[in-house]
């Protein structure tokens, strides 16, 4: 019988050090050539969109579908994990904490492998929902990130967002730009992050825009970037403004950009000098979705969460 598990059943059952675990894992597995992940698409809903993305993870074990219905109002967001060996439907996952578990965790990954050694700081442009799991993911990561600098350009938000996490308030987008890690996760349409703010050595791990109408590098950021990395190259150039329009423009040649599973595979070392700016473009993958949600029902069977449907 399929596990039917709710945003508090994996509210209980995950931390953001399990999630980075499982991406790394997926990672892992995506380099070794055994996950096949299908890239979103979106389908026009009165006022809204749905979003259906796929993947199956053969080493692992699972299939699974994520959908989601985004309206201006709010979102609702549902795993399907399947068996992948069988036709079994295994569990059906509210997934709107999962998806925030999966995306930072996947920024998490990229920092573990593409930040300086022991880097100490983090600055996060957007105080929302999905920021609070990018630093509590990196954190898990990179256990030495000590300082968190955030900026938003809402001062009510903000203020909540440094007293919860522990976090510093920014002066200026300069001073979270200033940092050794660098996350952006808005809905900005624009730019967040100028190239020139970067202090030499950053990783930035820009994770908000994937619509493929919204950016929130500018071309100065990949144009002094050494390494620049995505989840996954069909995926960023259907979906990935921050790339794909430098590289329209001339700042950035596709063959330029890799895969982080390269990366975390041990096919490409990535950072190659303490003072290389590195980006990591994050769009969000199926493929994450089926580690994570497959974590949770394993912990869910172990530990009797869930109802039976």
């Amino acid at each position: 019988m399929p596990l039917y598990l709710t945003e508090s059943d994996v509210e209980s059952l995950l931390t953001p050090a399990d999630a980075v675990e499982a991406v790394e894992g997926c990672f892992r597995r995506m380099a070794a050539g055994a996950v096949e992940n299908r890239p979103r698409y979106r389908l026009g809903l009165e006022g809204g969109r749905l979003a259906v993305m796929a993947a199956v993870d053969r080493e692992l074990g699972f299939a699974g579908v994520k959908a989601y219905a985004a309206f201006r109002g709010g979102a609702r967001f549902c795993v399907l994990l399947f068996d992948a060996r069988d036709p079994e439907l295994v569990a059906v996952v509210e997934a709107d904490l999962l998806g925030r578990l999966r995306t930072g965790a996947a920024s998490g990954v990229a920092a573990r492998y593409l930040a300086r050694e022991s880097a100490r700081s983090l600055g996060v442009f957007g105080c929302g929902w999905q920021a609070r799991g990018q630093v509590a993911a990196i954190r898990a990561a990179v256990p030495s990130v000590e300082r968190v600098v955030a900026y938003c350009r809402t001062a009510e938000h903000l203020e909540e967002f440094c007293s919860e996490l522990g976090a510093e308030p920014a002066e200026s987008p300069r001073e979270a730009a200033a940092q050794e890690i660098v996350v952006t996760i808005t809905t900005s349409r624009d730019p967040v992050l100028r190239g020139e703010w970067l202090r030499a050595g950053a990783l930035v791990c820009a994770a908000g825009a994937n619509d493929g109408r919204s950016r929130e590098l500018d071309n100065v950021v990949l144009e002094r970037a050494v390494f620049v990395c995505c989840d996954s190259l069909v995926q960023a150039r259907a979906e990935s403004a921050d790339l794909f329009e430098p590289v329209e423009s001339g700042a950035l040649d596709w063959l330029e950009v890799h895969e982080l599973h390269e990366v975390v595979g041990g096919e490409l070392r990535g950072r190659q000098s303490r003072d290389d700016v590195v980006v990591f473009k994050s769009n969000g993958l199926a493929a994450w979705d089926v580690a994570v949600a497959a974590a949770a029902h394993e912990r869910a069977r172990e530990r009797g969460f869930g109802r039976e449907l």
